[in-house]
This record gives structure tokens, C-alpha cells and sequence, in this order.
């Protein structure tokens, strides 16, 4: 069992943390979500055979992919969408800081980022980052980075358009929406890398792709993909 310090003890009782998804207070030996959103997070377990599950295949023959996980299943309405919801847009980067960190832990144990190079999130325009304040999923990859140890780039591509929201857009819309979207900035530092791509969700993938395919003109570049929801199409 995790031995809780004093200290953590203490900042606990002066600021009690909360369960990301269903928001009730952690027990002292909790870590972002409470036991019974642990035990009922519809996982995808995408992490044990990286190289050839539902996330991988959307991806295959268009970039070059080389493993791809989720955390959960991102079903709308659920505590899980809610805690997407929460970290998006009602200004939580510690949400997805504590999501990627928690993530990086359990695909960790199969092995996961062996052989990555670096980390790379998918950016917002800046007209979008500056209205939000953050980007989640340069949080979420910084969680990431902090149990891998892994350099994050966030630098190296930018996003010249957004589309709005890609979660209830047709699997076309999506595709069109982002064809251009993207620019390379700095490409001597992701050739010859194998770059992980990191979003907060995955749905068909357009948007990863579209980014992908500007890493890829670097050169000798390989991908795989981490990100905390997916969601079936």
C-alpha cells in the first residue's frame, strides 16, 4: 500500500482533492479518480497490444503508426465525457495533468513508451489557446512526460485552423475540417524521431492524422499515438 506523508496528509485536510470524474473526495491513498471510478473506468486495455487494436487500425495505411492506446472509452454522458468536459472548458489543466499522469502509469507497465523518442501534443490555434488559457492535451502530455522522462515538444507543429469542435462532427466533416489545418515549424527536431502524438480524445483520428503528416515531411519520422479517450465509430 502507498505510504501518505504528513504533508500530504495535511494539504489534503486544508484542500480536500476531488475524483475527476465524479468529483467526490479522495481518500488519502487515492490518486485522481476515487476506487469506484477506478473500478468501473470502461477501459480499453489498448495499452497491452498497442500494435493492432481498434485505435491502431483507424490509423493504419495513413500515416506510420507504430502503436496507439487509449485510457477509456469516451461515451458521451458519462462521468468519464464529464471529466473531458471539466478539463476543456471549465479551466482545469490539472485535470489532464492528473489524467496523463495516471495514463503514463498503467501503459507504462506494458511496456509502452519503449523506443519513443519525444512527446508531442496536439496544439490549439492561438486564438483558441489564448480564449482557454491552457491547452489540454500539452497538460495531459505533461503528465506524461513527468513518469517517462520523455522531452515534449510543443513547438514543433502549429495549427493554423480550427474547425470547432470535432467530437459530434460525421467521419467526413471531421476529415475535411482539419486537411490543413497544421504546419511544421521545426522539423530537424523530430527527424529521425519516434514522436508521440498526445490528444485528450480520438474519434476517427483526423485530426492526429492531419498533424502526423506534417511531422512525417521532418523525415524518418515514426508515430505512435496516446490519448486519454476514444471513442467507436
Amino acid at each position: 500500500m502507498r505510504q501518505v506523508s504528513f504533508w500530504h496528509r495535511l494539504f489534503d485536510l486544508i484542500a480536500p482533492r476531488a475524483c475527476v470524474a465524479c468529483g467526490s473526495r479522495l481518500a488519502e491513498s487515492e490518486e485522481v479518480l476515487c476506487a469506484r471510478c477506478n473500478l468501473h473506468l470502461p477501459r480499453t486495455d489498448f495499452a497491452a497490444d498497442a500494435y493492432d487494436n481498434e485505435m491502431a487500425q483507424c490509423f493504419w495505411g495513413r500515416i506510420p503508426i507504430e502503436r496507439a492506446a487509449a485510457m477509456f472509452f469516451y461515451q458521451p454522458q458519462s462521468e468519464t465525457s464529464h471529466a473531458i468536459y471539466d478539463l476543456k472548458y471549465h479551466h482545469h489543466p490539472d485535470y489532464a495533468f492528473q489524467l496523463g499522469h495516471f495514463a503514463a502509469q498503467e501503459f507504462a507497465s506494458h511496456g509502452f513508451f519503449e523506443g519513443i523518442d519525444c512527446i508531442v501534443p496536439i496544439p490549439l490555434t492561438r486564438g483558441r489557446q489564448h480564449d482557454r488559457g491552457y491547452n489540454q492535451a500539452e497538460s495531459i502530455a505533461q503528465g506524461v512526460a513527468e513518469i517517462t522522462g520523455l522531452p515534449l515538444y510543443n513547438k514543433v507543429v502549429r495549427r493554423n485552423i480550427f474547425n470547432g469542435s470535432q467530437t459530434h462532427k460525421g467521419r467526413w466533416e471531421r476529415m475535411e475540417g482539419v486537411e490543413e489545418a497544421f504546419e511544421l515549424l521545426k522539423p530537424k527536431r523530430v527527424h529521425g524521431r519516434h514522436v508521440l502524438i498526445v490528444d485528450d480524445v480520438v474519434t476517427t483520428g483526423a485530426t492526429v492524422c492531419a498533424c502526423a503528416k506534417e511531422l512525417v515531411k521532418a523525415g524518418e519520422v515514426k508515430v505512435s499515438v496516446m490519448s486519454l479517450g476514444f471513442t467507436h465509430t
